[in-house]
């Protein structure tokens, strides 16, 4: 049996004696299901990762995909991965039981998928991808484009990519230049010639797939200048004459892109239009389509940080059971050289290296599930209340839970990788995969900078602060809580996050005044990363600090030393939490109101 890559009974803690997600089942989506159907899907989930994906992580990572004969040539192993998850049922997992899913929440199919992104996320990549296509067709697709992409995508017999990223137009949307022409008579109505280039496609050619359906970003000959001209097209890599019969469409492999990590996906420049035609489809209302392609990049952002939680997870279990097997050197105070070296987790250091990473993975999977069953109360309540303070929620949380996953995890990688010393360094070993695939995290679907840039030059105002006062108020609720507890320790880590709290408030506020006092935009915007870090030790704080209420209240009815030492362990590393890194958010707090000008001050000929 592998060792596990996620730690089950924290997975089963959060969702359940947290979050409460069992109480899902009570709404008429979910009334279906049960806790036995919750777990017996995140078992399939386990038992795939265990089996189809993680035996080939290394193999292919080592021989990644390449041209031959014109195709690309990746690994076996890797499309019968991609089967074993779309067979499952897990790209449709969500989807409604009329179109072949299965009506799951949201949360417990992201419990299922960090699985399947810890034993090997290039793989599971494809997967998410083609999930990404099918919610994009099932929300603003035609009843012609559901009929004939939808089944395909959601039973992984088509795979999908996003194609936004061009040559001179990465994150900067606004400059994108890929056009889109009425393509004429001879081809069927409302079809569009697409011309153009993308680079730095995610599975944008392969053989795994009987289709590749492209979600392309593209301009219309009377667009309006900017992001406002933007269209979305549906370019299938094989495309459906009127007549009924199939044809290679225009979308052809200008290179692949070799990478640092991810390798089993592949990266992708795709020529539109260069050769012979590429005929696509208009998806929804022209000029709307970065508004539709918001909900799968928002969907990405927070599969980003899945991947990112998972793979740091997977790091830390491995540095734990290494750490535990692994017997070097004694004790300080030990004098006799007889006695049998110890396993490194008694030394001191080592000790501290775990704690940071179960602080950090344990953190960051907090932080996803939160968002993920945020997103099952926004879209299964009656409510308009619950579903606009949701929705406020999940917009503020989108670029944390996108940012600070990827950004943590190198680091908890980064000591899992010390924990191993010269092992952790050695390819027979997988940490230093992790380290290289993690790093992809902080930079795709939108880098850590636009992120930060998003969460205070947008996120935090939007609508009037709603979604930042909703926060705002699920911290205190929980530091109020904590800090009344009849445990003197746990009032303390109450007091301390409340103090968090207001802190955060201050500075934003101070932040917002600023900037809304005129003056030079980039000035007012230079520190947002300092500011992304400051919100999002906060707000990981409060996470830890409702996991320790719960635990503190668990411990008392725990009947076995397994339970008690789980739970203590989870109080503890609340502590480490609020003692080691919430004090950073000191610093970062007094650097935002001064409005330290540092780095921005900093001139091109000074470097």
């Amino acid at each position: 049996m592998p060792l596990p890559l996620i730690n089950p009974r924290d997975l089963e803690f959060q969702l359940y004696e947290v979050l409460g997600a069992e109480s899902l089942t009570a709404r008429a989506r979910y009334v279906d299901h049960s806790r036995e159907t919750f777990d017996a899907v995140i078992a399939t989930a386990r038992q795939i990762a265990e089996m189809h994906l993680l035996p080939h992580r290394h193999d292919s990572d080592a021989h990644e995909p390449y041209v031959h004969d014109g195709r690309v040539v990746t690994p076996e192993a890797v499309g019968l991965g991609v089967r074993a998850m779309a067979d499952a049922g897990f790209i449709a997992a969500t989807h409604d039981y009329d179109v072949g899913g299965m009506q799951l929440p949201h949360v417990i199919a992201t419990a299922a998928l960090l699985w399947c992104d810890a034993a090997n996320i290039a793989t599971s990549s494809y997967a998410m991808l083609a999930a990404g296509v099918a919610n994009l067709v099932a929300s603003f697709g035609s009843p012609a484009q559901r009929a004939m992409y939808l089944e395909p995508l959601l039973t992984g017999r088509f795979l999908g990519t996003m194609a936004l990223t061009e040559a001179d137009a990465g994150s900067s949307l606004a400059d994108l230049r890929t056009a889109a022409t009425p393509a004429g008579d001879t081809f069927p109505p409302g079809s569009f010639r697409i011309t153009g280039t993308k680079m730095w496609i995610s599975g944008g050619e392969h053989e795994m797939s009987d289709n590749i359906v492209h979600m392309v970003l593209a301009r219309l000959a009377d667009a309006p200048p900017g992001v406002r001209g933007i269209s979305l097209m549906l370019v299938p890599r094989y495309r459906q004459n009127a007549d009924g019969t199939t044809v290679r469409n225009g979308v052809q492999l200008g290179g692949l892109i070799h990478k640092m990590g991810w390798r089993g996906t592949t990266s992708t420049i795709l020529n539109f239009g260069e050769a012979e035609p590429c005929i696509g489809q208009l998806v929804g209302e022209p000029h709307r389509g970065l508004t539709y392609m918001f909900q799968m990049m928002n969907e990405a952002r927070i599969g980003v940080g899945r991947a990112g939680t998972a793979m740091a997870y997977a790091a830390y279990r491995h540095a734990l059971d290494y750490a535990r097997t692994r017997r070097q050197g004694r004790l300080p105070g030990e004098k006799d050289p007889l006695r049998p070296p110890v396993a490194i987790i008694e030394h001191p250091d080592v000790r501290r290296m775990l704690l940071a990473q179960k602080a950090m993975v344990e953190g960051a999977l907090a932080l996803i599930l939160e968002c993920a069953h945020l997103v099952d109360l926004e879209t299964t309540t009656s409510s308009d209340a619950e579903r606009d303070e949701a929705s406020a929620l999940l917009e503020v949380l989108t670029p944390i839970a996108k940012a600070w996953p990827g950004e943590a995890g190198q680091e908890s990688i980064s000591l899992a990788m010390q924990t191993l010393g010269g092992y952790g360094f050695a390819r027979e070993y997988p940490i230093e995969q992790f380290y290289r695939d993690n790093r992809l995290n902080p930079i795709h679907e939108g880098t850590n900078g636009v992120q930060a840039l998003d969460l205070l030059g947008r996120k935090v105002r939007q609508d009037g602060g709603a979604g930042f006062r909703a926060l705002l108020t699920r911290m205190h609720v929980t530091a109020n809580l904590a800090s009344a507890h009849e445990q003197p320790a746990l009032a303390a880590l109450g007091r301390q996050s409340r103090d968090a709290n207001t802190r955060l408030e201050r500075v934003t506020a101070a932040l917002l005044a600023s900037s809304s006092e005129g003056g030079e935009p980039a000035r007012a915007l230079a520190n947002a990363s300092a500011y992304l870090d400051l919100v999002s030790r906060t707000v990981v704080a409060w996470l830890w600090l409702r996991q320790a209420v719960v635990a503190s209240r668990a411990l008392g009815h725990a009947v076995t030393d397994d339970e008690r030492a789980f739970y203590q362990g989870k109080l503890q590393t609340a502590t480490y939490w609020f003692r080691w890194e919430l004090p950073r958010t000191v610093q970062l707090a007094e650097l935002l109101e001064r409005a330290d000008a540092t780095p921005f001050e900093m001139q091109d000929a000074w470097f």
